[in-house]
């Protein structure tokens, strides 16, 4: 009879949901046994916990505020999520009962409370999959930079000055972090103008050359067609630059001389010192005094546009002397006489060539007042879809045309330009833009799943493996809706092309933390030979491995075996590796260096230990948070570190055994300690060592799991075979967040186990992580926000 009851409330269940009726419900209870056989929390596991926690968690005591006896009802203790999430970290990594409880849960028992609260508290069902929800989210900086790089075909970075992206997760591209500040605000309205003045021309070329006399320069006194300075002070004049490039800054000058020195002038551009010129020659013999002057894109997209290009030139007489005891009348003054500034440039620009979006979008256009509205729409309809990433509404597009007719109303030769520029303009600042929105039938009811339509997806392809918006052919691919239809051979092709490189900088910069690299600062008395061109150099070989990976698509187990690397001399000297020619980086063999992937690279063996010595706490967390996937509980409350803690005596392994003998601190440390003592034979900068503090090294381990390992190479040994499950799960995990832009939740565990299995079938291949990923239900899904309730 209970079987029986069990199946019909299986078969009622689904008939709810409206998922199918009886039949199927009936066939998935045969189908699939996992979701089918209720576990009992009154008969089989409420003994479990009376027997092994109830100690410190029920019977009137709460240690950390958790008790397994205070739920008023069986809803809420179900309903209690967070809790229950915490209870299957403790108990799957088994820091729960603590290690030094000789009572320990069998691992049936453990497997029993996991099972119950996947089935019964998370409803994990794969026949009714939660996608998840994702927060509308902002473009980030590089997203931001990338994107304008696309859509308006400039080549500057306008967001170097925005504020820095929170992180969460992990990722800068999180949507619940990624908020909007007043001054960032401000910043998205002076880059809409910088970069829309940079793609679109609205007035005649500039003039090559522009020449500044004496009457029009301030500053200093005029004398005889120059401006004189009798005294310490400077000459100035406001010079528009109108792009990035090389200029020669002319300044004709003579000096009236006296003292053993000659007169000196500086001269700085932009508020910026340029060079300093010694004038020798007297006032009627002027002559011209050159330089040249480099500004990059860069430069001018973050400080000359936004005062429209317009910036201050300025002379100054620095070494003014005076001596009226001089028996030479003409030796006793010395005066800075400035006849005139010339600018010229941008040299090897032409002046005809208009910005690359100028001649997108009006090339071949003849523009008249009787066809100026119907081109002008054609222009905003085909320019916001690809900024919105979506189709437009007509009505849109009139909102825009307001400001096409602002530029028509002001009239002059550039009208029509004008009104587009400034309809640009407000895209470029629009929530729109701004935000990867996605519509939702029923944004509000956490119940509706709905498959995104092929814009969106168009739009998850392209950030998540360029960082960017997508390109023609994915929109037209949207547009035509075949995405889905040919959406392998669009992830191979994506792959292949060069923005791919934004996986390496921003995934694998974040995911390994080798952004990291460029903050750490070891203690320069320790490794004297640790410079800034060795820092770069690691960082770029960990980049070049990863790319390497990504190009030739092989499995993603290289990243923990690869029996090579990317180096070049100056690592080649760090690592030990003789006869190494040339200072470029290039592929070398690891043979007998002890070496092979990730973990035994300089920057991850850099940035996971102190200034002065190696960490086996920081490197066993990085290892098991980026490699394991684990993410061990934060450090209780007073516990001292341990090179603060002078009761701590002996060697860095005797004094991290010590401090594991507190009862709070051992479950955690017996986790991470074993996995970062593998590596101590690698020094605080990842240089290879036999001893340290006048001993011989020991970097044996054994793992809670039970394997033991006496080398690194047998640590990694165990990583590729008995951890490898862990280890995909965990690039699956970390890949499919940053593809989502939000945390993975409980109801996610499924969607990582089909992208697992993907890989495992396609011979782990790093595309196939990367399709896994794109197919998934929570990359092609979605919901409304909200938390699912569960009867």
């Amino acid at each position: 009879m209970g079987l029986i009851n069990d199946r019909k409330r299986i078969c009622s269940l689904y008939e709810r949901l409206s998922i199918c009726g009886i039949l199927l419900g009936c066939f998935c209870f045969f189908h699939n046994s996992a979701f089918s056989q209720t576990i009992s929390y009154e008969r089989e596991i409420l003994p479990i916990l009376e027997k092994y926690c109830f100690d410190c968690h029920g019977d009137g005591s709460a240690k950390g505020d958790l008790t397994f006896d205070s739920w008023e009802s069986s809803r809420s203790r179900l309903s209690d999520i967070e809790t229950w999430k915490e209870v299957l970290n403790h108990v799957s990594l088994k820091l729960m009962p603590p290690a030094k409880r000789k009572s320990q849960p069998s691992d049936k028992e453990r497997e029993k409370i996991i099972n119950w609260i996947e089935s019964e508290v998370f409803r994990l069902d794969p026949d009714n999959p939660d996608p998840g929800r994702v927060t509308i989210r902002r473009l980030n900086r590089q997203e931001y930079n990338n994107t304008v790089r696309d859509l308006m075909m400039v080549d500057f970075k306008p967001a170097k000055d925005f504020p820095p992206d929170d992180s969460g997760y992990g990722f800068d591209n999180i949507g619940d972090v990624l908020s909007i500040s007043p001054v960032l605000l401000e910043k998205y309205l002076k880059a809409a103008n910088q970069v829309a003045s940079a793609a679109v021309r609205t007035s005649d070329p500039p003039k090559q050359i522009k020449k500044y006399e004496a009457s029009g320069l301030k500053g200093g006194e005029d004398r005889g067609g120059a401006r004189i300075l009798p005294t310490t002070g400077s000459v100035k004049a406001r010079h528009k630059f109108f792009q990035g490039g090389e200029y020669i800054v002319k300044i004709r000058a003579g000096a009236e001389q006296a003292g053993k020195e000659p007169a000196k002038m500086t001269l700085s551009v932009g508020g910026k010192k340029r060079h300093t010129f010694e004038v020798k020659n007297r006032p009627e013999k002027m002559q011209v005094y050159e330089y040249r002057l480099r500004i990059d894109e860069e430069e001018f997209a973050r400080k000359y546009e936004l005062n429209d290009g317009v910036q201050l030139i300025e002379t100054r007489f620095i070494n003014d002397f005076f001596d009226p005891k001089n028996k030479d009348p003409r030796r006793r003054d010395r005066n800075l006489f400035i006849g005139s500034i010339e600018v010229e440039g941008p040299l090897g620009v032409s002046n005809d060539k208009l910005p690359d979006f100028h001649q997108k979008i009006f090339n071949g256009l003849e523009i008249s007042p009787e066809n100026r509205i119907k081109e002008a729409k054609k222009i905003l309809w085909k320019f916001t879809s690809r900024a919105y990433r979506r189709k437009v509404p007509e009505a849109e597009i009139e909102r825009l045309m307001r400001f096409v007719r602002i530029g028509l109303e002001e009239g002059g030769e550039y009208a029509f330009e004008n009104g587009i520029k400034l309809a640009c303009q407000a895209v470029l600042t629009s929530p729109f833009f701004l935000f990867r929105g996605e519509v939702q039938p029923e944004p509000d009811n956490p119940d509706a799943t709905y498959r995104i339509d092929e814009y969106a997806l168009a739009s998850r392809l392209s950030y998540f493996i360029w960082s960017s918006m997508p390109d023609d052919e994915l929109f037209l691919h949207a547009t035509q809706t075949t995405l889905r239809k040919n959406l392998k051979s669009q992830v191979i092709r994506m792959l292949k092309d060069p923005k791919a490189k934004s996986l390496t900088s921003n995934f694998a910069g974040q995911w390994l933390q080798l952004r990291d690299v460029s903050i750490v600062d070891p203690d320069p008395k320790t490794y004297k030979e640790f410079d800034n061109e060795l820092k770069v150099s690691m960082r770029r070989e960990t980049e070049m491995l990863f790319e390497h990976i990504l190009k030739e698509d092989l499995p993603v187990t290289d990243f923990l075996s690869a029996p090579y690397s990317f180096i070049n001399k100056r690592l080649s000297m760090h690592y030990g590796i003789k006869g190494f020619e040339g200072d470029g980086f290039r592929k070398t063999s690891l043979e007998g260096t002890r070496r092979k992937g990730i973990l035994t690279h300089g920057s991850i063996l850099t940035i996971t230990s102190n200034a002065t010595r190696t960490s086996p706490v920081k490197r066993g967390k990085w290892i098991l948070e980026n490699i394991l996937g684990t993410r061990p509980p934060e450090p209780p409350p007073g516990v001292d570190e341990i090179d603060g803690n002078k009761k701590l005596k002996g060697n860095l392994r005797q004094r991290l055994e010590q401090h594991r003998e507190d009862p709070n601190c051992s479950s955690c440390h017996a986790l991470m300690d074993p996995l970062g003592f593998a590596y101590e034979n690698f020094n605080g900068i990842g240089r290879w060592r036999e001893n340290d503090e006048g001993a011989p090294i020991d970097a044996s381990g054994k793992l809670v799991s039970g394997e033991s390992f006496k080398t690194h190479e047998e640590f990694q040994k165990i990583l590729l075979t008995a951890k490898r499950e862990d280890f995909l799960r965990c690039i699956s995990e970390m890949m499919l967040t940053y593809a989502l832009g939000r945390g993975i939740e409980f109801y996610d565990k499924l969607a990582l186990e089909a992208i697992v299995k993907s890989l495992k079938s396609s011979d782990l291949k790093f595309s196939a992580l990367v399709f896994g990923v794109v197919k998934s239900v929570p990359f092609q899904y979605r919901r409304g926000d909200g938390r699912r309730i569960y009867d």
